[in-house]
């Protein structure tokens, strides 16, 4: 199985507990994630965040309703946590935030490995579609992660 690896920084000028707060509600995933992608969260709110979480998506690939299940491996606030797939759309997906304090603000790593199904149908898929997809969808996250932190009624009502 060919396994893929994305890397992202993002550097936010708030205090260390408010980023991660933000970061560990899966409520706010709706928030930063592009509507094309009509993402769901399934899981009954409030979700309490915690190593051994499962917490349950919708959503939408072309034209098609996908379930995603997610399991926190690793909960360790306020510097990371681990999600991984245990259903979805990947053959693999193991999704680390990490959260690191720096002068004058935090700084946010997401490191993705992954792994597509299908074979070499799978690669093709990922050559031409996918990956730009997934480059697409975390530079989209980075924009309004950034627009989200500028605006503290959205932080108060969101940590």
């Amino acid at each position: 199985m060919k396994t893929y690896e994305i890397n992202t920084t993002q550097f936010i000028e708030k205090p260390l507990e408010t980023v991660f707060n933000f970061f560990s509600k899966p409520e706010n995933l709706e928030r930063i994630t592009p509507e094309n992608l009509s993402f769901k969260v399934l899981t009954p709110t409030p979700i309490k965040m915690e190593k051994g979480a499962l917490i349950d998506y919708t959503i939408r690939i072309v034209v098609v309703p996908i379930h995603w299940r997610t399991y926190i491996s690793k909960y360790d606030p306020p510097y990371e946590f681990v999600d991984e797939q245990v259903k979805g759309p990947y053959a693999f997906w193991h999704h680390t935030h990490t959260f690191k304090e720096v002068d004058g603000g935090v700084e946010i790593n997401d490191k993705v490995k992954y792994a597509i199904p299908m074979g070499i149908l799978g690669r093709f898929m990922h050559a031409v579609y996918i990956k730009n997809d997934l480059k697409k969808i975390f530079s989209h996250r980075k924009a309004v992660i950034e627009n989200v932190f500028l605006d503290e009624e959205i932080i108060k009502d969101n940590v």
